[in-house]
C-alpha cells in the first residue's frame, strides 16, 4: 500500500493542511502509526510530510508533552532591527526635517523627506554602499515603522493680479495727487481684504427681508 495515490491518501493530505500547530502534528502522527507502522520516512514518501514533523508528532502523542509554538519568530526580521545603526542614521537624517502634528491629535511626525531622498542621503552623507541599502519601497516601510510620514511643505502661491490692477492704482495715485492740497477733501483709508457675503450668499442664501412675522407680515415691509 506504500506509495499509493488513491483518493484516501489525498484526503488525508487535505485534512492535514486544514490543521495547524500541535493539532496537525498529532493528526500526522496518528496517520503514520496506523498506515506507515510509525516510520517517519515511509510517511514522508507516501504523504509528502516532513519526517522531522512526523517524528515530533509521534513523540508528542506518546509523551503527552506538546511543544510551544513560536509563530512570531517566523519570517524575515525587520531590517532596522537587524541593523540598529541603520535606524539611528535614518533618524539623524530625518529629525532636522521633521515636525509634529500641527493639531496635536496624534504622535505622528511628518518629514519633508521622501524614501528616495533618504536612500540618497545615506549614500552621500553616511557612506553606505548602494547594495547595502534596501529598495525605495522598503525604505518607505521603514520610515513608516519609525513613525515618519511624508508631508511636503506647500510652496507659496503667487497672488493673483487682474489686468486692471495697474490702471486702478494709477488712477488712485492721480486722484490723491490732484486733491492733496485741497483742504476740503478728506482722504479715508479702507481695508478691502475682508470678505462679506451678500445677496444669495448671505445667511446661507436666506434673505432676512423675506422672513415673515408671526402675524404673517413680511419683515421690512
Amino acid at each position: 500500500m506504500e506509495g499509493s495515490k488513491n483518493g484516501s491518501d489525498e484526503l488525508l493530505r487535505l485534512a492535514a493542511r486544514r490543521l495547524t500547530g500541535v493539532k496537525r502534528r498529532l493528526f500526522i502522527a496518528e496517520v503514520a502509526l496506523r498506515l506507515c507502522d510509525g516510520n517517519p520516512r515511509r510517511a514522508e514518501r507516501r504523504f509528502s510530510w516532513g519526517r522531522a514533523t512526523v517524528t515530533k508528532g509521534i513523540h508528542e502523542l506518546k509523551t503527552g508533552i506538546h511543544c510551544l509554538e513560536n509563530f512570531q519568530a517566523r519570517g524575515r526580521p525587520r531590517l532596522e532591527e537587524t541593523y540598529p545603526q541603520l535606524a539611528c542614521d535614518i533618524r539623524e537624517l530625518a529629525e532636522p526635517r521633521t515636525h509634529a502634528d500641527p493639531e496635536l491629535k496624534s504622535d505622528r511626525r511628518y518629514a519633508n523627506l521622501s524614501a528616495a531622498e533618504v536612500v540618497t542621503l545615506l549614500q552621500s552623507k553616511k557612506g553606505y554602499a548602494p547594495e547595502a541599502l534596501p529598495s525605495v519601497r522598503t525604505m518607505r516601510d521603514i520610515l513608516n515603522r519609525l513613525g515618519y510620514r511624508l508631508k511636503r511643505i506647500q510652496k507659496a502661491k503667487p497672488l493673483k493680479k487682474t489686468p486692471q490692477t495697474d490702471a486702478i492704482f494709477a488712477n488712485v495715485a492721480a486722484v490723491r495727487e490732484e486733491v492733496k492740497s485741497d483742504s476740503h477733501t478728506l482722504e479715508i483709508s479702507m481695508d478691502t481684504k475682508a470678505k462679506v457675503n451678500e445677496g444669495d450668499y448671505s445667511r446661507g442664501g436666506k434673505n432676512q427681508d423675506r422672513r415673515r412675522r408671526p402675524d404673517g407680515e413680511r419683515l421690512g415691509s
